[in-house]
């Protein structure tokens, strides 16, 4: 009691001493910083309001003319002026599936590989070529994919899927088609390459910052490398983890050139994955220059805003999926 009393009376003795202008400059300051991080905070959701409000206007001819047939509707015809947006958007969500399906498994191994089983030699070269891989531009991922991974993919590859796969019950239709190299599958396997240094940069920061004394705790008692992994780490750090894989999918969702190198752009849908198909941001890339007339500018200023809801609806998702994470845990104390 007497050591809290004389720390109190030191403190108000501080605050007693204290010249009145250095006082008054530290609230000026502290004035300041808070008032400028509040105009930046609420710059952010200005900006996103702006786009909206942007595409929503852009779209409204399109809109106007064909209603939500619009995004029920594979027509893409600028001859005839019917578009729709179906094609697009089964492409954009098959495409980042199919990223999603193959990078978040190897980016969780590259991450784990990195931070639980990796020598220390080899831990730092691993991590640099992680972040070059994450830094290369996406036309060159689209100029690889095309030139190089394309051509392989269709002598090597597809065969063997088309021999293997093609006669599975239930998913064989998902790979029958002929081996042309660019489809469905190319811009999946193309974007969950780009994908997968994101993911996986994230989760080896957050496994590294678990604290020390929670591994060694359950290997002592122990544990499995694996239970480690799946009973401490993920649980202290699965807020990081769905953050990097958030932020990877947005990646794809969203990645225009290495996907419109590979992908075909065909506004056509087919149940084989082996065939072309097209997705927002291609088409985008592809038909916003040659776009002539209202209604077909607008038609792609409306997919601009479809890739726009999706985003915010996966962003939405993530969200509430952390929230009932969280609620699971139940209230700390």
């Amino acid at each position: 009691m007497n050591v809290a009393q004389s720390t109190l009376n030191q403190v108000v003795l501080a605050e007693q001493t204290t010249p009145p202008g250095n006082k008054d400059k530290g609230a000026l300051w502290d004035s300041i910083f808070r008032n400028t991080t509040k105009f930046f905070a609420i710059l952010v959701f200005c900006l996103i309001f702006g786009i909206m409000l942007t595409l929503l206007y852009g779209s409204l001819p399109a809109l106007k003319t064909f209603g939500f047939s619009f995004i029920t509707s594979d027509a893409w015809n600028p001859v005839t002026v019917e578009f729709g947006a179906k094609v697009p958007i089964v492409g954009t969500l098959v495409t980042s599936a199919i990223a999603m399906l193959i990078g978040i498994p190897l980016s969780f191994g590259i991450a784990l590989f990195i931070t639980e089983l990796s020598p220390k030699w080899l831990k730092r070269p691993l991590g640099i070529a992680v972040e070059l891989l994450a830094g290369v531009p996406s036309i060159i991922y689209g100029m690889w994919g095309l030139f190089v991974f394309a051509p392989f993919f269709a002598d090597n590859i597809q065969p063997w899927i088309n021999d293997n796969m093609g006669n599975l019950p239930g998913i064989g239709f998902l790979f029958q088609g002929p081996p042309m190299g660019i489809g469905m599958l190319t811009a999946g396997l193309i974007l969950a390459i780009m994908v997968v240094p994101f993911i996986a940069s994230v989760m080896r920061d957050v496994f590294e910052i678990v604290p020390a004394m929670h591994k060694e705790s359950a290997y002592g008692l122990g544990a499995t490398t694996w239970e480690v992994v799946w009973k401490v780490v993920l649980p202290y750090t699965k807020i990081g983890v769905v953050g990097g894989i958030m932020l990877g999918l947005g990646r794809a969702l969203g990645e225009t050139m290495a996907v419109t190198f590979v992908i075909g752009n065909a506004h056509d849908i087919s149940t084989s994955l082996m065939m072309p198909g097209n997705t927002i941001s291609s088409a985008l890339a592809n038909e916003f220059t040659e776009a002539v007339g209202d209604v077909y500018t607008s038609s792609l200023i409306t997919l601009g805003l479809l890739l726009f809801v999706i985003t915010f609806i996966v962003l939405a998702c993530s969200k509430l999926l952390l929230i009932k994470l969280a609620q699971k845990e139940g209230k700390q104390s």
